[in-house]
This record gives C-alpha cells, structure tokens and sequence, in this order.
C-alpha cells in the first residue's frame, strides 16, 4: 500500500511539474540576435523557421523535409509583448495534423538546434529563415548570415 502512495505521489509530483513547461511550449515570443535581427521563438527559446516553397495556409514540406524541420504544432498560441494573437492561426497538413502558422504563414524548428536561441536553420538553401516578427520574409539570404535587408511582405 505504501509504495502505490509512494509511486503516486512521484507521478503527480513529475506531471505537476511538466504541465506547466508543456503549456510554455505554445507561447511564442521575440528575440533578437546579431546577424539576424529580430525573430520568433517559442516560451523555450527555440526558433521558429518559415520555408520559401510553402504559400499562405499551405505547407510544402513533407516526408524527410518534415523530419529535419517539424512542424510547430499548438492548440493556440500566446504571443507575448511585440506579437499579436491575431497574426497567428492553423493549417491542416496533407497528413492530417494541424501545424501553427504566422500570417498564413507554416512555422517549423530546426532538428539540428540543439539549445535556445540557436538558428542553425537560418538560410539554409536560401529558403529556410527565422520567422521574421515584422511579417517579412527574406527575398535571398546567404547560408546562416546576414540580417534580412532585402525583404517581401509575407502572404497573409
């Protein structure tokens, strides 16, 4: 009887503290860091990435792609100071998930960030890129450098 209490309490007291890391997870918030300005993060710090092949409300990335670059996935998002709960919204991915988008946007992480504020992802093939907090999308962008100066509006 003792060790099912024990073993309770050890359950509650785990999930007690990782519920509340797992709600940070959909909070998105802004960070800034030399080279690439300013850009979105999760509550963790973890970057999130737009793809130059995706269009507004749909997703180009699938199969390996989705493997090295998961979707950023939440029920709701809760932007904090500098972005607006309205910017953000859903997509239903052809594989049935939903993933999080920002002005219609598809939001992604980089497998190979490891820590918070890495953006190993920035620039890769000249389509992969911070997402950028002011709605833009970087036109052309050397691999891991530079800091957006020629830029598009995103869809909305």
């Amino acid at each position: 009887m003792f060790k099912k209490i024990s073993v309770a309490l050890v359950v509650l007291a785990v999930l007690c503290t990782a519920l509340p890391a797992l709600a940070d997870h959909h909070k998105a918030k802004i960070m800034t860091k030399d080279g690439i300005g300013s850009y979105i993060a999760d509550a963790k710090g973890m970057t999130l990435y737009t793809f130059g092949k995706d269009t507004s409300g749909m997703s180009a990335c699938a199969g390996e792609c989705i493997q090295k670059w998961p979707a950023y996935t939440a029920d709701k998002v809760e932007p904090q100071a500098g972005l607006d709960a309205k910017d953000f919204g859903s997509i239903k991915r052809a594989d049935g998930t939903s993933q999080v988008t920002f002005k219609g946007m598809p939001l992604y992480y980089f497998f190979k960030d490891q820590k918070p504020g890495d953006t190993n992802g920035q620039g890769l093939l000249g389509l992969w890129n911070a997402a950028n907090p002011a709605g833009m999308m970087p036109m052309s962008m050397p691999m891991n450098q530079g800091s957006m100066p020629m830029a598009k509006p995103m869809m909305k």
